[in-house]
């Protein structure tokens, strides 16, 4: 994917027209901001080192959760438990495939509040909002360019292909009980998964999606980067204040209002 550098006003442009024309349709644009465009989509798990099998995974994710429940105060279903989730997504790429990629993915709300408090998730964000995506873009950046992503799932088709020798990105929507910036950020999320004899693994999503073509009858998974240079990055953060866009209205905690009061002081 060839690297392009666009400016703040082509960015919001390019945004609208995408998120227009998905919708008429019948589809959804996400968007995605990296401070870096020299980084790779990849999510916290994969960056962590930990292990990417999808039982194991779930072994560590579950084996913590009363720790965090007890600091928290929180709690979640017990339901499925470990046990039943090594047996369906042991038992061969059908069942797998009818839990994790076509029925309720388990303990999403879970796993969701997990992505949004730093323990390392399989879970890659996406915003509906590009001016969200921006913001984390631009938030902390000290690379010479950052980037944002666009991501639609499905064409003007409607339809998704897949096979049991193919990763798979899955699509996993905004209606969970999960902590309040889920909300703020109006967040999704993509999940990628492939069989690999025995057992399924987590993938990078780079696997799996590929760059707009024009002249494609057919698309799916479809990504669009761009490029925009820090050198914005007061035009941007000022611009999204307006719109009351800053770290403590998309984490609401005392971290995140520490952060908005140093960037208000930085900028004014």
């Amino acid at each position: 994917m060839a690297d392009t550098e666009v400016s703040w006003e082509d960015f919001k442009k390019e945004a609208a027209s995408l998120a227009d024309r998905a919708r008429d349709e019948g589809s959804i644009v996400l968007f995605r901001g990296q401070a870096s465009s020299e980084w790779r989509l990849q999510t916290t798990l994969e960056r962590s080192g930990l292990l990417e099998e999808v039982a194991d995974y779930y072994r560590t994710a579950l084996r913590v959760k009363p720790e965090v429940e007890a600091y928290t105060g929180l709690t979640w279903s017990d339901e499925p438990s470990i046990y039943e989730i090594e047996r369906d997504v042991l038992a061969g790429y059908d069942t797998f495939s009818s839990v994790m990629l076509r029925g309720s993915l388990p303990h999403y709300s879970y796993l969701a509040y997990l992505r949004h408090h730093g323990f390392p998730s399989p879970l890659l964000d996406w915003s509906a909002s590009a001016m969200v995506a921006a913001f984390f873009a631009f938030r902390g950046a000290d690379a010479e360019n950052v980037a944002i992503y666009a991501f639609r799932e499905r064409d003007a088709s409607g339809m998704k292909t897949g096979g049991s020798d193919e990763p798979v990105i899955r699509l996993l929507g905004p209606y969970v009980a999960a902590p309040k910036r889920h909300f703020a950020q109006r967040s999704y999320y993509t999940v990628c998964t492939q069989w690999q004899e025995v057992s399924p693994y987590f993938l990078e999503h780079t696997n799996v999606c590929k760059p707009f073509d024009p002249k494609a009858d057919f698309q799916q998974d479809i990504l669009f980067k761009f490029v925009l240079s820090n050198s914005q990055r007061r035009e941007v953060i000022r611009e999204l204040a307006e719109y009351n866009l800053s770290a403590y209205t998309l984490f609401g905690s005392e971290e995140g209002l520490m952060e908005s009061l140093a960037m208000r002081a930085e900028f004014d």
